[in-house]
This record gives C-alpha cells, structure tokens and sequence, in this order.
C-alpha cells in the first residue's frame, strides 16, 4: 500500500466529513475535530490549506465553520491530496547528491506517484461519503447544536 502523510489522510477525512455533515449549516471545527480525536489546533492548519486551495470555505460569525466550495462531485481526493502536500514541508532536509537518484530513484518515484494521483482523481468526495454513509461511520456522532461563545 502506497502511505499518504497524516496530513494528506487528515484533508481527506475533513473534506468528506465536511461534506456529510455541513447541511444546512456550516461545520465547526472543533466539532470536526471531536470527531476525528484531534485538537482543534491542530486540524485548523489543514482546513486553512483547504480553504486556500478552493476545496472548503470558512464561514464566519456565530453559526461559522466549514462547508464545500465545490459540489461534492466536483471534488476529488487527488485535489485534496495536492492541497495538503503543499503544506508539507520537508525543505529541511537535504537532498541527496547521487546519480541513482537523479537518474532512476527520483523518475521511477515521480511516475509511481503521478500513476497515484490519477487514480485519486477518479474518487470523488461524492464516492466516499456515500461509502462513509453504507459503513454508517458517524451514527455514533450525532450531531448537536452548542451555541457556546
């Protein structure tokens, strides 16, 4: 199994959460972050990437939060992973000076990884909220108004 980064797993798991749970209003993030065992904090930074990339927007004021830029189907896992990656930040490390990574390891894991993304761009957030929603995976998370300031 090819691994995303946490990060990447997080923005998906957001945006399809998002996309279950933002009807009729917006969703907040901590209770987008309760139900995925999160601080707050912490999933703010993925959701702002979101948001800059045109996949979420932020709603302000009392009843603010989350909700799709996009209809669901015009959303795929592939832009969700791109969005997150842009925020992945491994400049600190160094880059290997070898020819067999310029030559092979590098071209072979680019074209692994484009193979990757273009199967991601095939799922739709509208694809896996309707297996989220077969799988029944947020019953135990019944949403509850809290007007808490």
């Amino acid at each position: 199994m090819i691994l995303l980064s946490r990060r990447s797993l997080l923005a998906v798991a957001a945006v399809v959460d998002v996309a279950i749970h933002a009807r009729p209003t917006p969703v907040a993030a901590k209770f987008l972050a309760a139900r995925h065992n999160l601080p707050p904090r912490h999933l703010e930074t993925v959701l702002q990437q979101l948001v800059r990339a045109g996949i979420l927007k932020g709603v302000r004021g009392p009843r603010g939060g989350y909700e799709l830029a996009r209809e669901r189907r015009r959303i795929s896992a592939g832009d969700i992973v791109r969005a997150a990656m842009d925020g992945d930040d491994d400049s600190g490390l160094p880059i290997p000076d070898s020819v067999l990574v310029d030559r092979v390891i590098s071209p072979t894991i680019r074209e692994a990884s484009e193979t990757f993304l273009a199967k991601l761009d095939q799922i739709t957030v509208e694809d896996l909220c309707r297996k989220a929603d077969a799988t029944a995976v947020f019953a135990a998370h019944a949403t509850t108004e809290d007007f808490t300031i």
